[in-house]
């Protein structure tokens, strides 16, 4: 509840929803606060990770900065699921398309991820390296996309420890042949095992802002306006 603290998030007691949006930049989660959220208030401030508590058509809702990769979104989770009684997480992200099926601007529901990391393994001796949403959440998500209209691909994402590889180990185009991996980025397979090992909700949305295949790559500015429709769904779907 909010009177409690953890290492990472003090809510100074402001109360954190049962259902929250994670994407990577704690300046994402602002301006959904500031652009969709009534009466928000913000929760947490410690390292600059903005987290922020309002409601959306009456339905609280709370969204917050994870940072980038496994690690960093496998602590706030962690701490959001375990200690703020948080059930339902959606990741939202941008992601790299590694295929043609995928274009810049495409919402991606990530039906699994898997992911070369070993973040499961370390933190239970978990060996799974394919790990799955939850999909009662994924099923909402859907349905969200299908009331607004809004286009909606589902994939196998690859789920990456790095941002920058060299060229002597798998590229995309080995990623995709050897593990059916359509985009990458790094964070859904540590939020995914969280949520399985400690019984909660997990889903992750993304938007292809980049493509391995044209070379093609967003604006700072086309990020933040295409990025509206992942947004809207994430939160219609709460």
């Amino acid at each position: 509840m909010s009177h409690k603290q953890t290492p990472h998030i003090k809510p100074n007691g402001v109360e954190i929803a049962e259902t929250i949006l994670l994407p990577g930049d704690p300046l994402r989660a602002k301006f959904i606060a500031e652009t969709f959220l009534e009466d928000a208030v913000c929760f947490n401030e410690i390292r600059g990770m903005l987290g922020y508590t309002g409601t959306y058509k009456g339905k609280k809702i709370s969204v917050m900065g994870t940072g980038m990769g496994p690690a960093s979104i496998g602590i706030y989770s962690y701490e959001l699921y375990k200690f703020y009684d948080v059930d339902n997480i959606i990741r939202i992200g941008s992601a790299g398309a590694y295929t043609d099926r995928l274009a810049v601007y495409d919402v991606v529901l990530a039906d699994s991820a898997w992911s070369q990391s070993s973040f499961a393994k370390v933190q239970n001796g978990c060996m799974d390296d394919v790990l799955y949403p939850s999909e009662s959440l994924n099923t909402r998500i859907l349905d969200a996309a299908h009331c607004l209209q809004i286009p909606l691909k589902t994939a196998r994402i690859h789920s990456s420890d790095v941002f920058y590889t060299e060229d002597n180990v798998d590229g995309y185009k080995e990623i995709i042949k050897k593990h059916q991996c359509e985009c990458v980025e790094m964070e859904s397979f540590a939020l995914f095992h969280n949520a399985k090992l400690l019984g909660k909700n997990a889903a992750c949305l993304l938007t292809i802002s980049d493509s391995f295949v044209t070379h093609e790559e967003l604006s700072s500015l086309a990020r933040q306006e295409s990025f509206e429709n992942m947004m809207k769904v994430a939160l219609e779907s709460c």
